[in-house]
């Protein structure tokens, strides 16, 4: 496999660990060092390195048997990693999803806190406390985040499968040189 898919392959492979790192320490008490991340940030970056893999997939020509057979020629530990970040990002996914919550962050106005509230018969905006603020935040990227951990881990698998694939290609001359 060519430097460039292991380089892009990293890429999306520790973005995933770093969104994983975020919602775990969302689920510690106390403040999150990473709060501040929003799920806009991981989906502008998901975006970008998405399309790049799909892109890269595409140049390859490959179908979805042969990508799942170039993943299965990777390295067994590379499989368990990305198998175990997808899992783990599903089942905090559904556990996010089912957790009830009536609150969303709804922004900073002059030092003042505000949530929306989307119970059914109290919609609407409320303000509350610095510290309320904060709690809801953590649920949401308690509820949001874990789809950016499955989501990148598949990323950095369907780049290192379309990499292996570059690779077989390349060998059997039929491609040329591997990036």
């Amino acid at each position: 496999m060519g430097w460039s898919f292991r380089v892009h392959g990293g890429i999306a492979l520790a973005l995933s660990a770093w969104v994983l790192l975020s919602v775990v320490l969302a689920w510690l008490p106390g403040e999150s060092p990473l709060a501040g991340m929003t799920w806009l940030v991981a989906a502008g970056v998901l975006f970008l390195v998405g399309v790049a893999a799909w892109v890269r997939v595409l140049a390859c020509k490959a179908d979805k048997k042969m990508l799942w057979l170039a993943f299965r020629c990777l390295p067994g530990r590379l499989q368990a990693v990305l198998g175990a970040l997808a899992l783990v990002g599903v089942l905090l996914t559904l556990i996010g999803a089912f957790q009830e919550d009536n609150l969303q962050t709804d922004g900073v106005e002059d030092g003042r806190y505000y949530v929306y509230d989307t119970t059914p018969l109290h919609k609407g905006r409320a303000e509350v406390s610095q510290s309320a603020y904060e709690d809801v935040r953590e649920r949401e990227q308690r509820g949001v985040l874990p789809v950016f951990v499955a989501v990148f881990a598949g990323v950095a698998g369907v780049v290192f499968s379309a990499g292996e694939l570059r690779r077989v290609d390349a060998r059997s001359g039929s491609v040329g040189a591997a990036t």
